[in-house]
Parts: structure tokens; C-alpha cells; sequence
């Protein structure tokens, strides 16, 4: 066995092999995977082969679409049949909802170039009278996708990747991980086999590699707990079961009818597909149990679970309404075994948090779909050091240090129940809630908040009515705009007209000082540093030269600088500022970075009443002047007291308003917030939430990370050249020059529905063809339509440019408008008074 090699993946399911197989084909010769015990031997040998195109993920639609592309070329190149079985997938719906659900997936899909086909009740009873359709509102249909063996596309992959030079070891088991400084040091022992179980032998030996993948599936907590950081992928029990065979079925097949494509009835929570003249039914049912919390038991190997025919007898029965002919069948064959999860149901790909050429590629509920797109996205990330697609959705790190088993197990529970639950754009999920609160959380809710989570903390979305029931914001979700629509709306109208108060806590919030702490940060971001009692928005890119994080950078003296940032993406940039620290600090001097996110909250007032409302507040020798723009100008900092609250006050507002950030000690935030709502009240001052906010900042044109900048974009290609100095060297900057302009992000205005606004998952059309995507969408209030933010071709990047936008599977008007079509000379961020 080899001792030394550039790459070692862990895991020989068919996530392992996919990366393997596409580390060789990206150029890295020297490649070896390691497997416990057989290929295939964990989830990969009991999955039952779906390839669900189907997916609201931007990121998951293009790993899927790849790999359903890639799996049908397997044949030609390793002589192995995959065990494709090209049927198409029928995903039907009994209401409006669901069809509107289909509708807002259909244009992800078309940013991705995944092909569909509407199908009516009649048509899909024309096609497969065997199933029952008069329920039905109708059905989209994927012609390109199906189910497939995963054994034999796991063992073409092998093959795939053995022809490349991969060397493939199975019976060993991983030990230890050893970090040197420059290579990792894998300790290994051989399995051997005994009573059935397997057994570490007395053979060991130490691998020696650059790169270390993990893809150990079911074996994620054992993995965690050797890397010594946390995974959040625990499995759920999945049953599926086979029945006998049909004799209706068997009688159309033997007429010369094709196989039923892949049936899912999603409001009946199940898929169903053609075996062997007979069914498989896969429920996603309620109450299925999470295993395997801390570790797989050693004697657990290709076992399953007993049955649970109880907890899927619902599902079982709409099976039989659908498919009647299903009703005097027996059952051939059962199974029940673990499929790993993650808490939002997308895998963990990526660098593993605080740990160098350590990559994770675990938490795959959908694994087979997602095994031959993984291996090619991941391997360009580590071998060209970023993928052509923004992956950060996918991060291990989206998940900070907070996140415990028991609420990965909980989190993963209702993941797997909601499978096949509405995905409402606007869904907030209830298991785990609230967890992470900050101390006005009880006063916001008694003021009829509805949460959202952000990294854990609640944050409110908007206020309903205070006396609103607790299923109140459940009931308000819609495709469309829903019952919470008019709140967000009035809460966006007063903060342009009056003022609004945001709870901005969540920010994420670093501490930098140290001698050298100004030439790492003039090395790290893009932007002029700012003086001191000044802040400058910034960005730190990728060594690809794309977007990593946007920062605000507050220097409050020459030595002490504030980084805030997104509070979604507080792990993400935490793990990037301390390895560039580290990386840095030789050369610049000693860097000192402190997490302040928790120890300091912060709101937002904003509005043209803002400055009224601090007045009344400020406690300053001169109150009437210490706002003005002489003593507090735009973009600049100050230290103010705020009744008996000390504040760290920010004139910035994040919704193109006269507004400021009011950073303060978190054990201060009950006084300042009661504090600001008496001083507001007399003014018109509204509470306001989050997607108010968001409607706010597109009116702005302001780029938010995550939607309009990410991995896959560079700061010139996102308009925010004034924000990049070409002056200076930064990281990253050859890089993004090199890249060029490939597309533009724009602001649009677009007359659409009358009851629906984009969500930013939207195609854009000029002359019938697909030009761009929406990236960001919402409701303008100053322009009294909906709004939208996204990238199209740089050629059509130009105010007054005509183009349509897909919105429930029609297109609708859009006009490119100028950046910050409200208030475009920032009159009203920088008024006087």
C-alpha cells in the first residue's frame, strides 16, 4: 500500500468515488482512496437510485444536473453499465400550492438549463392509466433523469477512477488525523473479518498526504470526532418497501409500453418506481427516528433496521388510491436502513472549519444524485482553488462551533419529514426554536415579531398583529405574496417615510489590533482603509479573485479596527480571517483578532425621523449639533451615550436612508431597546424586520453576499469598482483581473403578477433567449412594483435595456434601471439637520 500520496479520500460509497474518480481527471495523479470495508457497503448499497433533478438550490441543481449528464457517459469510458435506467420523473401535485411550488423550482431549473415539461391530469392519465389523476391540479415532468443501480455506478466510478491512476484500498479504517504543518499524517489500521463483525487487525500503517477528503457518510460523527471540530450529519431511518408483482402493470408492459417514469405524489410525501413488474414505494413520513448519534456501532456494517409498517401505513394507502391496481399486492421485499442528513437537507462540501487541506463531503441525503456532480465541483475547488459555481451554500462552515448533537439529530428529523413539505421561499422551520436569542427577544415578541433564524438567532422577519396566534406565521407563507406581505410593506413605507427600528444583532463582529494589523488588512480586503473615526464598505476575495466576504470596517482608533459582516455567514468568516491571519502574521507582525458577535448587539434606526429620535436620546454638551454632518458625517463612527447606554455609533443605513448602527453591550440591549421605542413612538417610528429591510437595500442597489456576491463573481463583474483600489496589492487581485467581465449584476424594476413579486430564482430572457438570472427579488415601495437584482450578459447591462423575466411559467416585463434607482445621488442618506 502506498504511503505517500497528494490526495487521500475516506469513503467508498459513491460520493468517495465521484471525488476520486474527478481529483485523477482533474489532473492529480497520485490519488487513494481508503474504504472501511466494501465499496458500497454503507447507505450507497440500500439507497434506492433516485436521481431527482428537483431541487431549490442553486448550487444542489447544478451538482445534480452533473451527474445525471455524467453518469450516462460511464459506459463508453469504463465498459461498465452503470445500471441507468433513463425513465424520466413524474412529480405530480393536488393543489395550487404545489403547482405554484413547481412553477418557482421550474426557474431555478432554467438557470441551470434542466429541461421540463408541464403535464395536465388528462395528459398524465393518456400517458400511464394506471395511475389515478382525477385529483390532481397537474404535474411537472423531467425527461432526462431516472433511477440508477448504485452499486454498479459506484463500481463504474472505481473503474473510472483506477483507469486515471487512483489507487482504491478497501478493509482499512482511519484512526487519526496528524496536521504536520505542511502534509497530514493518516493513521490506518486493516479490517479483518470475525463472527462477521470487522475487527481491527494488527497491521497498521501511516499515510502521509497533502489533501485529505472525507466522504464516510453514516461514519460522520466518528469523523468529527477524530478531525476534533463538528459535522452535523447524523442519519434518519429511510424505509422503502417492494411489492410482489402486478399483474396490471405486468400486462401494459407486455403490451410494448415503456416503464413508468418515477412517480412522486409530493403532498402524499412518497416516490414509487417500476421493480421488477412490481413497486417500490419510499415514504418521507413523520416520526422517522435519527441513528447513530455519536458513532455506528462497530457490529453494524450492510445491516438495516426492522420495519416500521405502522409509521408509513399513511403513505402506504395513498400509494393505493394512486396506483389502485397496488391494492391486493403483498410485499416481497422491505427496507429500512440510515441515510445521512444535515439540519436545511443540503450536503457539507467544502474546507473543514479550522483545519488546512482538510476538504468535507458528508451529510448527503441524497447521495447517489448528488455523488458525480460533488467529485467534479469539489475537485475544481481544490485543485483550481475555487468551482465555476458559487458552492458557499454548501459550506461545512454554515454551521458555527454553537451547533450541538442534539440539535443536529432534531434538525435532521424535521429535515427528512419535509422531504416532500411545501418549500416555501419564505418557510422557517420550527424544530430547535428558539434557541439563540438576544435579550430583546421577549420584548419583540410581545410586539408581534415572527422570527427568522440566522446562524442560530432568532431575528425578526416582520411584525404581524400583537394578539397573532402561534401558527400565525405558518399559515402566512404562500408562493405568491403571503399574509405577511402587507406588514413587510407597511414596515418598508414607514422607514421611508418616518423611521424604522431593525434588530441587526445577529452581525457577525471581529476585533483586530496589533502591530500588524493595518498591513494585513490593506493585504486582506480591496478597498482604502479608512482613517480613523471613518468606515469603508470592502471585500476580501478568493484566491480566484472572486467575492469571499463583504465586510464594513470600522477604525475607531489608528490601532483598532471592527470587521462586521453577515451574521449567516459568522463561522465562514471567522475561518477564513484566522487562517489568513495566520498565513500573515510572519510577515506583517502579531495580528490579534477577538469575536466580539456576541458580546455586542446592534439595531438599525433609520428613516427620515432617525435623527429626531437620537436627539431626544444623546447625551452630549452640544444635543442639537452631535448628529449634524460637521460633528457626524456619513461613513464615519463615533462613541456616544444614549441615555445611560454607552454606543458605538455607525452613520450608515443598509436601507439607503438617514439612519445609524447603534453597536452596544449586550447586556445594555433591553435598556437601549426601551429606550429607542419610547423616543420613536411620538415620531411614527415603526418596529421593522428583515424582509422589509431587504426590499429596501434593492431599491439602494446594495449587493448582498450570498444572493448577488459569491464565489463565483468578482467585485468588477458585481459593480462595486469604486469599492476596489487598483492602486494598492491585495489578495486575490491578479486574480480578478485575469477573470474579466463575464456577466454584471443590475437592478431591475418589473411589472409582474399583481400578487406575486421574485423570489431572486428567476431566468431573464432578451428576444427569447435566457440571458441571466435573478439573484435577489422583492417589492419596491418606492416604485410601487416588484424589484429584482441579478447578472446578465455585460452587453445588456445598461439602463433602459428591455427583458423578461419567467414568473409562474410566464414572462413578464423587466427594465435594466440606473444603479440606486431611489435616491440615486445619496441626497437623502447625507441630509443635514
Amino acid at each position: 500500500m502506498k504511503t505517500h500520496v497528494k490526495a487521500l479520500v475516506v469513503g467508498g460509497g459513491a460520493v468517495g468515488t465521484g471525488i476520486a474518480y474527478h481529483l485523477a481527471r482533474a489532473g492529480w495523479s497520485d490519488v487513494m482512496l481508503l474504504e472501511r470495508d466494501e465499496l458500497t457497503s454503507g447507505s450507497t448499497w440500500h439507497a434506492a437510485g433516485l436521481l431527482p433533478l428537483f431541487n431549490m438550490s442553486y448550487a444542489t441543481s447544478h451538482i445534480h444536473d452533473y451527474s445525471v449528464k455524467f453518469y450516462k457517459t460511464l459506459e463508453e469510458e469504463t465498459g461498465l453499465n452503470a445500471g441507468f435506467y433513463v425513465v424520466g420523473n413524474l412529480r405530480m401535485a393536488q393543489t395550487q400550492d404545489r403547482m405554484d411550488e413547481y412553477m418557482l423550482y421550474a426557474s431555478t431549473a432554467e438557470t441551470v438549463g434542466i429541461p421540463y415539461e408541464w403535464l395536465t391530469p388528462a395528459q398524465i392519465k393518456e400517458r400511464w392509466p394506471l395511475v389515478r389523476t382525477e385529483d390532481l391540479k397537474g404535474a411537472i415532468y423531467h425527461p432526462t433523469d431516472g433511477y440508477i443501480n448504485p452499486a454498479d455506478v459506484t463500481q463504474a466510478m472505481a473503474k473510472g477512477a483506477r483507469q486515471r491512476g487512483v489507487t482504491i484500498e478497501r478493509r482499512w479504517q482511519v484512526d487519526g488525523y496528524e496536521w504536520t504543518g505542511s502534509e497530514w499524517k493518516v493513521s490506518v489500521t486493516k479490517m479483518v473479518e470475525k463472527g462477521g463483525n470487522l475487527v481491527p487487525s494488527e497491521e497498521t500503517a501511516v499515510i502521509t498526504a497533502e489533501h485529505v477528503v472525507t466522504a464516510t457518510g453514516n461514519h460522520a460523527q466518528r469523523t468529527a470526532k477524530l478531525l476534533g471540530i463538528k459535522i452535523p450529519a447524523i442519519p434518519v431511518e429511510h424505509q422503502y418497501i417492494v411489492t410482489e408483482p402486478d399483474p396490471a402493470l405486468a400486462e401494459w408492459r407486455a403490451a410494448g409500453n415503456p416503464e413508468h417514469p418515477v412517480l412522486r405524489d409530493a403532498d402524499a410525501k412518497w416516490y414509487v418506481r417500476e421493480e421488477r413488474k412490481g413497486w417500490i414505494l419510499g415514504p418521507y413520513e413523520e416520526g422517522a427516528p435519527a441513528r447513530f448519534e455519536y458513532s455506528v456501532p462497530d457490529s453494524f456494517r450492510a445491516d438495516l433496521f426492522p420495519l416500521d409498517l405502522e409509521r408509513i401505513e399513511e403513505e402506504y394507502m395513498s400509494m393505493i388510491h394512486r396506483i389502485p391496481t397496488t391494492e391486493e399486492l403483498g410485499l416481497k421485499d422491505d427496507f429500512n436502513g440510515p441515510i445521512c442528513y444535515t439540519p436545511d437537507g443540503n450536503p457539507l462540501v467544502g474546507p473543514a472549519p479550522g483545519l488546512r487541506n482538510m476538504w468535507l463531503a458528508e451529510g448527503f441525503s441524497f447521495g447517489i444524485t448528488a455523488a458525480g456532480g460533488t467529485g467534479y465541483y469539489l475537485a475544481q475547488m481544490m485543485v483550481e482553488g475555487e468551482a465555476e459555481i458559487d458552492m458557499a451554500s454548501l459550506d461545512p462552515k454554515r454551521y458555527g462551533s454553537w451547533m450541538t448533537t442534539e440539535y443536529a439529530a432534531r434538525k435532521n428529523e424535521e429535515c427528512y419529514s419535509h422531504v416532500y413539505v411545501l418549500h416555501h421561499p419564505d418557510e422557517e422551520r420550527e424544530a430547535c426554536r428558539p434557541l439563540r436569542t438576544g435579550p430583546a427577544y421577549d420584548r419583540q415578541k410581545a410586539e408581534g415579531a415572527q422570527f427568522g433564524v440566522v446562524n442560530g438567532f432568532e431575528r425578526p422577519n416582520y411584525y404581524g398583529p400583537k394578539d397573532a396566534p402561534s401558527n400565525f406565521d405558518h399559515e402566512s407563507r404562500s408562493f405568491r405574496r403571503g399574509g405577511w406581505w402587507q406588514y413587510a410593506k407597511d414596515e418598508a413605507q414607514a422607514i421611508r417615510e418616518t423611521a424604522g427600528l431593525i434588530d441587526a444583532t445577529a452581525f457577525a463582529k471581529h476585533v483586530i489590533t496589533g502591530p500588524g494589523a493595518e498591513a494585513f488588512l490593506d493585504w486582506f480586503t480591496t478597498n482604502k482603509l479608512p482613517k480613523p473615526g471613518r468606515i469603508n464598505l470592502t471585500y476580501a476575495l478568493t484566491g480566484a479573485g472572486t467575492t469571499r466576504t463583504e465586510y464594513t470596517i470600522l477604525r475607531e482608533t489608528p490601532e483598532h479596527w471592527v470587521l462586521i459582516s453577515s451574521g449567516a455567514w459568522h463561522a465562514y468568516d471567522r475561518d477564513n480571517l484566522l487562517k489568513a491571519v495566520e498565513e500573515k502574521e510572519p510577515e506583517f507582525g502579531r495580528i490579534n483578532v477577538e469575536d466580539w458577535t456576541t458580546r455586542y448587539g446592534a439595531f438599525a434606526l433609520a428613516g427620515p425621523k432617525s435623527r429626531d429620535i437620537l436627539k431626544e436620546l444623546i447625551k452630549d454638551p452640544a444635543p442639537d449639533t452631535a448628529l449634524s454632518n460637521k460633528r457626524f458625517p456619513w461613513l464615519s463612527c463615533r462613541n456616544i451615550e444614549l441615555g445611560m447606554c454607552p454606543v458605538v455609533a455607525v452613520r450608515v443605513a443598509y436601507t439607503g436612508e438617514l439612519g445609524w448602527e447603534l453597536h452596544h453591550p449586550i447586556e445594555f440591549q433591553n435598556y437601549l431597546w426601551d429606550q429607542l421605542v419610547a423616543a420613536g413612538e411620538k415620531h411614527g417610528m415603526k418596529l421593522v424586520g428583515a424582509r422589509a429591510q431587504n426590499w429596501l437595500r434593492q431599491e439602494k442597489s446594495y449587493r448582498a453576499f450570498g444572493t448577488e456576491l459569491g464565489r463565483d463573481a468578482t467585485p468588477l463583474e458585481a459593480g462595486l469598482d469604486r469599492f476596489v483600489d487598483l492602486d494598492k496589492d491585495f489578495h486575490g487581485k491578479q486574480a480578478m483581473l485575469d477573470k474579466g467581465i463575464r456577466s454584471k449584476c443590475v437592478t431591475v424594476l418589473i411589472d409582474g403578477p399583481a400578487d406575486a413579486d421574485p423570489w431572486g430564482r428567476e431566468a431573464l430572457y432578451a428576444d427569447g433567449t435566457k440571458v441571466g438570472r435573478l439573484t435577489s427579488g422583492g417589492y419596491s415601495v418606492a416604485f410601487a412594483k416588484s424589484i429584482g437584482m441579478g447578472y446578465v450578459k455585460p452587453e445588456l447591462a445598461v439602463p433602459g435595456q428591455k427583458l423578461k423575466v419567467r414568473m409562474f411559467d410566464q414572462l413578464w416585463d423587466v427594465e435594466v434601471t440606473e444603479d440606486s434607482p431611489y435616491d440615486p445621488t445619496n441626497a437623502v442618506i447625507r441630509v443635514d439637520g
